[in-house]
This record gives C-alpha cells, structure tokens and sequence, in this order.
C-alpha cells in the first residue's frame, strides 16, 4: 500500500524534478513536461463506472512512453494499475495508491520520468542506477 506522500517522494528522487499544484492536485515534472499527477474524477468519469465501485482515491496519473507501453503496463495486470474512458488514446495509466506495492510505483514513476526526461539526462540516470 503506498500514498500521496510515497509518491511525492519517490518522483522527487529522480533528477531534476520539481513539484507544482495544478488546480489543487499535487503533480511533478522534469524538463518542463508533467510525468505524474494526483487524478481526481470528474463527474463524468464518476458517470462512467455506472453502478461499478471506482477505485478509491487517491489515484496517481502517469506518463508511458508510447501506447504500445501503456497496454503492456496494463496487461501485466500488477495490483492498482488501470485506466479510464477518458485516458483512451493517451499514454498514461491510473494506480489506485491503496492498491499498489511501493515497488511497482517506483518502477512505475521511474518508467514516466524516462518518458518525459529529456534524452540526455534519461541516459545519464540510466547509467547511474
């Protein structure tokens, strides 16, 4: 089970992110593009789960490199991954922070701060770990 918190803390590990709230969500960047972001629902999406339980909050947004990438995070099916109706066509995933080991959301966090890192950073953290 990992939180908010865990999350802030583990994005903030890699290089040179920073931190921002966006409309009262807590979300993290590096060079200048958002890998993750606290995700609330919106009316729609609440609309969307019909009489279905939507996973509990809080739920944590973030970037896969490509679509291909994103159907391979969701098809290892690990525990608190999903998505949403909205999120079709974008690459990203949704984790259930509740749900999800602390080790899956860093792999996870680490895989969408190599999505949005500039390159040359990318491969010097790369060489480094």
């Amino acid at each position: 089970m990992a939180t908010l918190d865990d999350a802030a803390r583990l994005a903030l590990a890699l290089p040179e992110v920073t931190e921002a709230d966006h409309h009262g969500n807590r979300s993290w960047t590096v060079g200048g593009k958002t890998f993750a972001w606290e995700r609330g629902y919106s009316k729609a999406d609440l609309k969307r789960f019909g009489d279905e339980t939507p996973p509990r909050q809080p739920v944590l947004a973030v970037r896969t490199d490509d679509l291909i990438e994103k159907e391979a995070v969701l098809q290892a099916g690990t525990k608190g991954v999903f998505t949403i109706p909205h999120f079709d066509g974008y690459a990203a995933v949704l984790i259930e922070l509740r749900s999800v080991g602390k080790r899956p959301l860093k792999e996870l966090l680490t895989d969408g701060w190599l999505a949005c890192a500039p390159p040359a950073l990318a491969e010097r953290h790369m060489r480094t770990r």
